[in-house]
């Protein structure tokens, strides 16, 4: 859903706007709509920030609409192919908690949208028996809105905040690869300046 959104929203939106355009994919209704607690809001730390939603409206991707209740946000989701790209909703449901704690975890929390959608991009694309990752830079810099230039200090971030272990670029491709944080001790080392993606 992430390689998805950063096809269908315009490569300007946050990092905060695609957290929240990913809870809304995945939570959707067959009918393109969603109801989204307040408190998923606060977990996303987005409740005290109305330019997200602005942000998504104003790219024509949903529209906010009256809510059922005061704790929570409606909206009418406008991308129609989203129907085509999503599982069947209990999988859209697990996967939009699944990725709600990834994004929200304690060792994220204190950091900004950004990092905390590079958390969920990483481990979304990790292997959950070895706790290790390969891929694209430019295929991650776009999916979470950001460019490979400013990945370094995105990923030192996670690391410094313990939910990331060692990553460092291959050589011969360029690509990421990455240790999550439970798995420190892989053979990978920690990256260095020399090692980094503005080398």
């Amino acid at each position: 859903m992430l390689n998805y959104l950063a096809a269908a929203l315009p490569e300007n939106t946050s990092a905060a706007a695609r957290l929240l355009a990913l809870q809304c994919a995945l939570r959707m209704n067959t009918h393109m709509r969603i109801r989204l607690p307040k408190g998923v809001m606060r977990s996303l730390r987005l409740d005290a920030a109305p330019g997200p939603w602005a942000e998504l409206e104003h790219a024509r991707w949903l529209r906010t609409t009256s809510g059922p209740t005061a704790d929570e946000i409606a909206a009418e989701l406008l991308d129609v192919t989203l129907l085509g790209q999503a599982p069947a909703r209990p999988d859209r449901t697990r996967a939009a908690d699944w990725a709600l704690r990834a994004g929200s975890s304690s060792a994220v929390r204190a950091i900004g949208p950004l990092p905390r959608l590079t958390g969920v991009y990483l481990a979304a694309n990790t292997d959950p028996e070895t706790g290790t990752g390969l891929g694209d830079l430019e295929q991650m810099a776009r999916a979470c809105g950001t460019q490979t230039t400013e990945l370094p200090d995105t990923l030192d971030q996670l690391v410094a905040a313990g939910s990331l272990g060692p990553w460092q670029t291959c050589p011969d491709s360029g690509d990421l690869q990455w240790t999550s944080a439970q798995r420190r001790f892989n053979g990978l080392q920690p990256r260095s300046r020399h090692n980094s993606l503005e080398a």
